[in-house]
């Protein structure tokens, strides 16, 4: 053994104080953090010929980037869908790091966990029994996923085993959705169907959600052609629902595969105020949702969720490896998703549903709703913004209220402003061809009274945009 290893390994308990004692500071520290900040030019870096040792490259670590940690997983990160991770989930993952275990590996209990974590998830969600669960690295490779089982369901549709044959052996391909995530054309793309393929029909009107009636009649005018639709459960902008009812009625009739995206929209299946919205979501054949959004565990971490095993054995299974034993006599994840080798992605949401149970999320998901709702009340109240839709969910999609004219200049300057600021960070996009700013709240830690510092700050900046804008026109 290396004398660099023997040492770390003789000095174990000590690293792991010192790492725990170092990560125990910064959490901490958290709330009171810079979200954002601006970056140096970090020099380039050489490797050593000889370690330095754990202690020393954690004390260089903290040299080169500790001052330059941001509270991401903090109260203010508004940005994305950024949940944070709870201490229990924190546990959970430490010890899915120590133990390093594959759970792929049926003699080890990684495989129980993982069985385990997925069946709380569907209590969690009320996703029935029959559905299978696998667990991903995030949302785009859950859509991957789903997809690439719908894919093989299109080709039964056509006579062809896409997954012995190729996508190139499909004939029409046709995958329509009101307003998707751009993960569904990226998934699209590497599933050889291409972007193309990928037919947005029209949205209600001052809406993100699907037009039933655009559906019905592109069914009408392609009678008996099998289609696969991508229902939006939570929009990423304003997080509108399709109505999903009306969808799985429809799928009565006609013969479709239906795919729902319900990234973080699905945690309203977790409150009894919110739960309508995913009405009918059960008739569904694959459902995507993200862990480390709303379930607030640490980063890689989603579920798929599929009625349809078999079709996706027919994808993911290890043809031919005789080492792993016959897929369909034993089952095993890694058959059914992706990814063979993986760590335990479900330990750290095993740790924080049984730390939390339904109540604690439940609380935290209505209380991140109360409070987007709060601030997109407060919005609309000041004169310096303009809601630009009503605040359904955990998202509030809003811009300055500034002329047309220069305000795509505007929106940028405030956001750079506010980066450099580091008290919230908010993301633009674009709402309905006007330049737009988005606040997603789905953080454990968000309270009122980071609502009132939001909002102050937010003032501040766009005052202060207004006084450039002023001197501009009158120059």
């Amino acid at each position: 053994m290396n004398a660099t290893f023997r040492q770390d390994l003789a000095e174990i308990n000590e690293l792991l104080t010192q790492t725990a004692g170092y990560a125990s500071d910064f959490l901490q520290q958290m709330n009171e953090l810079p979200v954002s900040g601006m970056l140096p030019a970090f020099p380039a870096s050489l490797l050593p010929e000889k370690g330095i040792g754990t202690a020393a490259a954690l004390e260089l670590f903290d040299n080169k980037y500790g001052d330059h940690l941001t509270g991401n997983a903090g109260p203010r990160y508004f940005g994305f869908v950024t949940g944070g991770v709870t201490p229990a989930a924190l546990a959970g993952d430490w010890l899915a790091g120590t133990f390093d275990m594959n759970p792929g590996d049926k003699t080890a209990v990684s495989y129980n966990i993982e069985s385990e974590t997925l069946n709380l998830l569907k209590q969690l969600f009320n996703i029935p029994e029959d559905f299978l669960g696998c667990f991903v690295s995030g949302a785009t490779m859950s859509n991957f996923t789903a997809l690439a089982t719908a894919r093989q369901w299109l080709g039964i549709q056509q006579g062809v085993d896409v997954g012995e044959e190729g996508a190139a052996a499909l004939k029409e391909v046709t995958i329509l959705s009101g307003t998707p995530h751009s993960s569904i054309a990226k998934a699209l793309s590497m599933l050889g169907l291409g972007r193309n393929a990928l037919v947005k029909l029209p949205v209600l009107a001052e809406r993100e959600a699907v037009d039933v009636n655009a559906l019905k009649a592109w069914i009408a005018a392609h009678p008996a052609q099998p289609f696969i639709y991508v229902a939006n459960a939570g929009t990423v902008n304003t997080v509108d629902f399709d109505d999903i009812a009306a969808i799985v009625a429809l799928k009565k009739e006609h013969h479709f595969w239906l795919h729902i995206d319900a990234a973080f929209g699905g945690f309203a299946a977790v409150s009894p105020r919110y739960k309508h919205l995913l009405k009918g979501w059960e008739g569904a054949d694959s459902i995507t949702i993200d862990a480390h959004k709303w379930l607030n565990v640490p980063y890689d971490s989603a579920m798929v969720f599929t009625r349809h095993p078999l079709l996706q054995l027919s994808v993911f299974q290890n043809a031919g490896a005789a080492y792993l034993g016959d897929p369909e006599a034993n089952f095993n994840y890694i058959n059914y998703a992706p990814e063979n080798s993986r760590r335990l992605r479900s330990l750290p949401a095993w740790f924080s549903l049984k730390a939390y149970g339904a109540e604690g999320y439940r609380d935290m998901v209505e209380t991140n709703i109360r409070l987007a709702q709060q601030l997109g009340e407060r919005l609309a109240k000041s004169e310096r913004f303009h809601l630009l839709a009503p605040v359904r969910l955990c998202v509030v999609c809003f811009t300055l209220n500034h002329s047309q004219r220069m305000l795509q200049e505007h929106v940028n300057l405030f956001l750079q402003k506010l980066v450099k600021r580091g008290v919230v960070y908010v993301t633009p996009t674009n709402y309905k061809g006007t330049p737009a700013i988005r606040a997603a709240l789905v953080n454990w830690r968000t309270t009122d009274q980071d609502i009132d510092k939001v909002v102050a700050e937010l003032e501040t900046v766009a005052a202060e945009i207004a006084d450039l804008s002023a001197i501009v026109d009158n120059n």
